[in-house]
């Protein structure tokens, strides 16, 4: 008899852990992915972290034959924009009977808890391929993954514009900081994945001249906190 597979949205921010998870999901053949869902500026036409262009995006997610959702974010920096958007695309995926969501987070709880918060009224559980590893396995189970990628995004007061477009490899690892998270969770580094297994085809690339931006965000307590990052001002 077959079994029927769960229907389950991908949250899928383009770097190496979302690639990583992805291939984890796709391997066990336990969840229906029904889309691939990117949160993205509505004004640059990149995502929130990462600043991936939109239609980079788009070749990513035709490469691995799925369907992208985009929720458009006012640029605001504003929470509340952020949950409402979600809670649209949330309700959205509900009446196409899915009850699942997927993360490539490793081990920030507090992040979990938030997610988790935020599905439970929809009765949506949150699934998390990687979770409760180190970030040690976690990294050598993605340089045995045959998964390709590269640095995007650093944030400035920790990583330096000279570790944009750096592929993460041996190399890479040996040269961060010892107080830097090698996979980066805690927001050290964000990725570009290009190639690997779940894709059909390279993703084509182009890095131009990294730059700095710095932005107010406003927290969830309602206080507002300057953030700095590198980018690679990936081209379209």
């Amino acid at each position: 008899m077959e079994i029927k597979r769960k229907k389950a949205v991908f949250n899928w921010s383009g770097g190496k852990d979302s690639a990583l998870a992805l291939l984890k999901v796709i391997r066990s053949d336990e969840y229906e992915i029904v889309s691939l869902l990117t949160t993205v500026n509505r004004d640059s036409k990149r995502s929130t972290m990462h600043a991936i262009p939109e239609k980079i995006l788009q070749m990513q997610a035709d490469s691995i034959g799925l369907p992208l959702h985009i929720v458009n974010l006012t640029p605001k920096g504003d929470i509340s924009d952020y949950e409402s958007e979600m809670q649209t695309a949330v309700e959205l995926f509900r009446t196409q009977g899915v009850s699942y969501f997927i993360f490539g987070d490793i081990f920030l709880s507090d992040v979990r808890s938030y997610r988790e918060k935020q599905l439970e009224p929809y009765n949506i559980k949150v699934v998390e391929p990687l979770w409760d590893k180190t970030s040690k396995e976690i990294m050598t189970e993605f340089l045995e993954s045959g998964l390709k990628t590269v640095v995007v995004t650093t944030t400035a007061d920790l990583l330096g514009k000279e570790y944009i477009g750096k592929t993460i490899d041996q190399h890479f690892i040996d040269s961060l900081p010892e107080e830097i998270d090698i996979c980066g969770e805690n927001g050290e580094y964000h990725t570009l994945c290009y190639d690997g297994p779940i894709f059909k085809n390279i993703i084509p690339i182009e890095l131009g001249e990294p730059f700095l931006f710095s932005h107010e965000v406003g927290m969830e307590d309602g206080s507002r906190k300057t953030f700095s990052y590198w980018f690679a001002n990936i081209q379209e």
